[in-house]
C-alpha cells in the first residue's frame, strides 16, 4: 500500500481514514479492539499521530491510559472515548486495549447529518461516562450497525451503503446526545464546585491560603478545583486566593489606621517582611507605598 500519510510543520504524521480494510471500502469499519488493530502498515500507534477520521473506542477493560490533544485520559470498562479528526492522540504502550471500535470517514454522511450529530463539536469532551440505560442503548445501536456492516452479500453495495448511513446516523444521534449532555453536567458541576470554593475562600482567606487545605475541606481533588477555578475565571486556585488576600489588603490599607503589620496579620501573614513581599509581588508597589498614594 502506497503511503501516502502527510506530515505538518509540527512534524506530527497524519494518517488517513484505511478504506482498504473496509468491508466493500465503505467509509466505516466496526470491530473488536485489540494489539493487532491498525490505521495504516506503518503507523506507530504508540508514538504520537493525527487521524482524519472519528475514532470510537468502547471499553470492555481498563483503566487504559490514553493521550488527546496533550490531554491524559483513563476510560474503563463502560466508557466511550471519541476522537474527532485532526486531534493528536497517543495508544499506551503498557495498556491492554478491550472492548470494541468505530472508524468513520469524514464525507461518510450527509452535512445535515453531520450538524444533527455534532461529529465537529471539538468543545465537547472525548471521554464519556454513559450511564447504564444510555450504554445498553448505544451497544445495541452499535451491535445493529455492525451486523449491517458485516452483512456485504444480502443487499446490492449502493443499498449496502445507504443502510450503512441510517444506522451510523442512529447511532450518532445517541453518542451527540451522550456529548453535549455530558458537557452541559460538566459545566453545571464545575459551577458547583468553583462556587463552593469561592464562598469557603470568602470565609477563609485570612487564615487559609492553601489551596490543597480548601480541596481537602471541600472534599474535591486539586485537579478537579483547578479545572472548575480555571473554567469559571481563567486563572489558578492559587490566583484566586491571593487576588481576594490583595484586595482585603487594600482596603485595610486605605480605609483604616491599622499599622502595616496588623493589616499583615489580618490577611494571614504574622510576619511583616513576608506581608510587605507578598503584597508588593502582587502589586509592584510596597503596602506603605499603596498607603501614602490614597492619603
Amino acid at each position: 500500500m502506497a503511503d501516502i500519510t502527510t506530515q505538518d510543520g509540527d512534524g506530527i504524521r497524519t494518517y488517513p481514514f484505511p478504506v482498504d480494510l473496509s468491508v466493500c471500502g465503505v467509509g466505516l469499519q466496526v470491530g473488536p479492539m485489540g494489539p493487532g488493530r491498525i490505521w495504516h502498515e506503518d503507523a506507530p500507534l504508540d508514538r504520537v499521530h493525527r487521524i482524519d477520521f472519528h475514532v470510537v473506542m468502547f471499553f470492555n477493560g481498563g483503566p487504559v491510559s490514553h493521550m488527546v490533544d496533550f490531554a491524559e485520559y483513563r476510560p474503563s470498562a463502560g466508557d466511550v472515548l471519541w476522537i474527532r479528526p485532526g486531534q493528536i492522540h497517543r495508544f499506551s504502550r503498557t495498556s491492554e486495549y478491550r472492548g470494541k471500535v468505530l472508524t468513520m470517514q469524514p464525507g461518510f454522511l450527509p452535512r445535515a447529518t453531520v450538524e444533527a450529530t455534532g461529529l465537529y463539536r471539538y468543545d465537547l469532551p472525548p471521554l464519556l461516562h454513559p450511564d447504564p440505560e444510555q450504554l445498553a442503548g448505544l451497544r445495541a445501536s452499535l451491535e445493529q450497525l455492525q451486523r449491517e456492516y458485516e452483512d456485504a452479500t444480502t443487499l446490492p453495495l449502493s443499498l449496502h451503503t445507504a443502510v450503512l448511513r441510517h444506522s451510523l446516523t442512529a447511532f450518532l444521534l445517541r453518542l451527540g446526545h451522550l456529548a453535549a449532555s455530558s458537557a452541559e453536567a460538566a459545566r453545571d458541576q464545575a459551577d458547583t464546585t468553583f462556587t463552593r470554593f469561592r464562598d469557603a475562600v470568602e470565609q477563609g482567606f485570612a487564615t487559609n491560603h492553601s489551596v490543597s487545605a480548601y480541596a481537602d475541606a471541600l472534599g474535591y481533588s486539586r485537579r478537579t478545583l483547578v479545572r472548575a477555578v480555571r473554567a469559571a475565571t481563567g486563572e489558578t486556585p492559587k490566583g484566586f486566593i491571593d487576588k481576594r488576600v490583595v484586595l482585603e489588603a487594600k482596603r485595610l490599607l486605605a480605609h483604616t489606621d491599622l499599622p502595616i503589620g496588623r493589616v499583615g496579620a489580618a490577611v494571614g501573614f504574622p510576619d511583616p517582611a513576608n506581608f510587605s513581599k507578598f503584597f508588593h509581588q502582587h502589586t509592584d508597589t510596597t503596602p506603605a507605598a499603596f498607603r501614602a498614594e490614597l492619603r
